[in-house]
């Protein structure tokens, strides 16, 4: 086996951490291994560091490169683009063809509005619900990740499952420090996948709702399926009570399918947030719904503004993507290459004694070691053992694997089936190794 070094990311560590703090740019980034790590290049499904180590990457830089590393249509789009401006401060045809092609592939996207990333997005969806409804709140689920922003800052972990509190009033534990204490306020949390909790939840507490915010996989915590019914019921529920149903489709947006988890489950949500993989890493997010509650921005009383909004290299990004996808349809091999390894990766854990939990629909999904069959809510992933999980994230990275910290895998269009059978080969050596030296 190949002796992986990072000795010159560790000495840039150090010379970043003078001038950045933590030495990075997003709080995530520290968490690499064995440290935050520097990039030089990627292409394709591999990636390369400052020390010159190949890896295979299922990290897809947390999610966006749907097409893989420097795919060269979107290159290409992004610099004969930019070579006519950066940003006019004002509309631009291809804005507005971007705004037409989402609008045929997004059931939800009668209108939208560009944003730079999800989290601006969600929050405008939320300025959006309250204003159409009068009503102050919104609903969320214990462990999904509705961006970084204070009044979403709750709920996304938790130690143990004592200190989860009870499935009818869960205690959302802060995130970070510096969240004024109001933001709590701003939310009910429920746990996931209990319909008859969300029934009679709404049905006690509609009044105050505005909204209800879901992942529709749940892919920031074990990567988590909707129970059959699930997604309907809680259509049906936002109906019923005049609510919005936002779907957070930064991470499922054009992964399943070009039309997102909406088009993949058929349920319409009336707002969604699309990011990540629209335009293969450009900072671009799109809001988009239906106009009868889109209508509280046409129409002037929800103000969204943002100087960088929709500027010619995202767009032109976003633009070349989504044509990509349209013209090749890589969705069958990416679901049929996801799910070659999640089965691969089961047999590899089987055969070298180890409990592992591997869960989601393909396109993406998590592997864990829980001696749980399957996971169905958060608190099913607490207690995951967190240290063999690192364990088993080191030794495949030091073989030139490189997947998510928490255990997500991404698959792109740019995998092959030598690379799905390259990283089960190497994570059985990994397991065999964990078995022997526990």
């Amino acid at each position: 086996m190949k002796k992986f070094q990072y000795m010159q990311s560790a000495a840039l560590l150090e010379r970043a951490k003078k001038v950045l703090a933590g030495g990075v740019s997003s709080e995530f980034r520290k968490y690499n291994h064995p440290h935050a790590l520097f990039y030089t290049h990627g292409s394709g499904s591999r990636i390369y560091d400052a020390d010159g180590n190949e890896y295979l990457d299922f990290t897809l830089s947390q999610g966006p490169l749907i097409l893989g590393h420097s795919h060269p249509r979107v290159l290409s789009a992004v610099q004969e683009y930019s070579a006519g401006g950066q940003l006019f401060a004002g509309q631009h045809i291809r804005e507005l063809e971007l705004a037409e092609q989402l609008q045929r592939l997004i059931p939800s996207a009668e209108i939208m509005r560009f944003c730079l990333d999800g989290s601006e997005a969600v929050q405008t969806a939320f300025r959006v619900a309250r204003a159409k409804t009068g009503r102050p709140k919104f609903l969320r689920f214990e462990g999904h990740y509705h961006g970084w922003l204070d009044n979403v800052s709750w709920g996304i972990s938790a130690p143990d499952a004592t200190a989860a509190g009870s499935r009818n009033a869960p205690a959302a534990h802060a995130w970070s420090a510096g969240l004024p204490a109001g933001a709590r306020d701003e939310f009910i949390i429920l746990p996931w996948n209990d319909l008859p909790l969300l029934q009679s939840t709404l049905a006690e507490r509609h009044g105050e709702i505005a909204a209800v915010i879901t992942e529709p996989v749940m892919c920031n915590n074990g990567c988590i399926l909707p129970q059959p019914g699930f997604l309907e019921g809680m259509r049906a529920l936002c109906d019923t009570y005049g609510i919005a149903l936002i779907f957070d489709e930064v991470i499922t947006g054009f992964r399943l399918s070009l039309g997102g988890a909406q088009q993949y489950f058929n349920i319409t949500p009336d707002l969604s947030v699309f990011a990540k993989a629209m335009a293969s890493g450009y900072p671009i997010s799109a809001i988009v719904g239906k106009r009868a509650w889109m209508d509280q921005i046409t129409e002037g009383r929800v103000v969204h503004a943002g100087t960088m909004n929709a500027g010619n290299p995202t767009i032109a990004a976003a633009q070349a993507t989504l044509q990509v996808l349209e013209e090749t349809q890589p969705y069958e091999r990416i679901f049929r290459y996801g799910q070659m390894l999640m089965s691969g990766l089961r047999r590899a854990a089987g055969r070298t004694g180890h409990q592992m939990t591997v869960s989601g629909p393909g396109p993406m999904f998590h592997t864990g070691f829980s001696g749980q069959p399957a996971i169905r809510e958060y608190r099913d992933t607490l207690d995951f053992d967190r240290g063999l999980l690192a364990l088993f994230i080191s030794g495949m990275h030091d073989r030139g694997i490189r997947i998510i910290g928490r255990g997500l895998w991404y698959i792109s269009a740019a995998h092959t089936e030598a690379d799905i059978h390259l990283a089960v080969d190497t994570a059985e050596e990994v397991l065999g190794n964990m078995q022997h030296n526990q």
